[in-house]
């Protein structure tokens, strides 16, 4: 089995900087470095097992391959599309969020 390079966009970037800013201002000590900690986890598996991740919202975005993962014990999901050298990591979305809107 080949790990494939996880290509970061800025949109995911800028998800998970407004997360962790979110997480740092309003939630006990600790949160945002175990958002972290679980978003790590989340893209070590897209990483070694792409196809795994459900392509519920495939249909609703004209983002060809969209797939995506959710973290365990937070409320995001991870956004990506795999291509036959690398993943992308598209976005870092809360899961209440309109996800078709952000995704198009």
């Amino acid at each position: 089995m080949r790990v494939k390079v996880l290509r970061r966009h800025i949109r995911a970037s800028r998800d998970i900087d407004q997360t962790i800013a979110y997480y740092l201002e309003h939630a006990p000590e600790g949160v945002a470095d175990r958002f972290l900690d679980e978003l790590e986890l989340a893209l070590q598996h897209i990483a070694q097992h792409p196809g795994t991740g459900s392509r519920r919202y495939a249909n609703a975005s004209s983002i060809e391959g969209l797939r995506f993962w959710t973290l365990r014990h937070f409320p995001f999901a991870v956004f990506y599309a795999e291509h036959p050298h690398h993943i992308a990591v598209l976005r870092v979305l809360h899961q209440s969020s309109d996800l078709p809107q952000h995704l198009n």
